[in-house]
């Protein structure tokens, strides 16, 4: 699976517009997460508990995306995002997203 986040890939020609594809988690700090990132921002820096949880989550949203797009016949995703919400204290919803299409080289 080919996926840009501009509207169109280099060296490619769009044949078909698929539509909207999207792939969603939903993930939360574990109680030791909380305790290491706790400690870790006392000292200031990057909080490596935190960033390896939201890699993590958007890992999971990109690969549901790619699965998605390819359910619908896409083997390609332009104007791929990726977005993100607070569902509760320490539960966030990371969305990734973009348009699915048919690419073939020029």
């Amino acid at each position: 699976m080919i996926v840009a986040t501009s509207n169109e890939i280099a060296g490619y020609r769009i044949v078909r517009h698929l539509g909207l594809v999207r792939g969603i988690t939903v993930r939360s700090r574990s109680v030791i997460g909380n305790f290491v990132g706790g400690v870790q921002a006392i000292f200031g820096g990057k909080v490596n508990a935190y960033v390896h949880l939201a890699e993590t989550a958007r890992q999971e949203a990109f690969d549901h995306m790619c699965e998605h797009a390819a359910q619908g016949g896409a083997n390609a995703v332009i104007c791929m995002r990726y977005d993100a919400n607070e569902i509760m204290d320490g539960i966030t919803e990371v969305l990734a997203y973009g348009t699915a299409v048919w690419v073939e080289p020029i």
